[in-house]
């Protein structure tokens, strides 16, 4: 890991677990800086993933298990004639305007997860053959999900930029970090 997750405070698990998801979710932003949008939504290797897909999927992906936690319809969850379109941006969609609905996600995940009575609340899977008939989990569980989920598209996110640009993560935290001296 490229960038370190401060310890949490004696028992605060929830602060520890979220600090993890922002550590995942700071890599996937990082992939984006200095990229045009064209950059962004190259796919310079044998997959079809780019940078600017998998940002857009990984907010997705956390508003769609978001709102399974909260037991609330997801407005965004693709279907199955849309699900390649969760990989890549589409119509006025723009790098800015994906990161900017993410911010607004990462601050409702953060605010919801406060607001439960305990990390050890379940709630229902949805009735999809790789999920286990009327299987639930833990808002733990939902938390080490986005951890691994995040881990995962950081990890190809890695990749791609590196593929691109020849700048690894290191770069990368660098760049932030020139970019929010800058701006200060």
């Amino acid at each position: 890991m490229v960038t370190h997750v401060p310890a949490e405070a004696h028992g605060d698990e929830r602060g520890a677990l979220l600090g993890f998801v922002e550590a995942q979710r700071g890599a996937l932003r990082r992939s984006v800086i200095g990229l045009s949008e064209e950059q962004a939504a190259s796919r310079p290797s044998a997959s079809e993933l780019s940078l600017s897909g998998l940002v857009k999927h990984a907010a997705g992906a956390e508003v769609g298990w978001l709102r399974l936690a909260q037991q609330r319809g997801d407005e965004h969850r693709p279907t199955h004639d849309t699900w390649r379109d969760s990989f890549r941006l589409v119509g006025d969609e723009t790098v800015p305007g994906v990161l900017a609905f993410w911010d607004g996600v990462a601050a409702e995940t953060a605010e919801f997860i406060a607001s439960v009575p305990s990390l050890d609340d379940t709630f229902p899977l949805p009735d999809e053959p790789w999920f286990p008939k009327e299987g639930r989990v833990s808002m733990r569980w939902f938390l080490l999900h986005l951890i691994e989920e995040l881990g995962r598209h950081a990890g190809h996110a890695d990749v791609i930029r590196e593929s691109l640009d020849g700048k690894v993560a290191f770069d990368l935290v660098a760049l932030e970090h020139e970019e929010g001296s800058a701006a200060a």
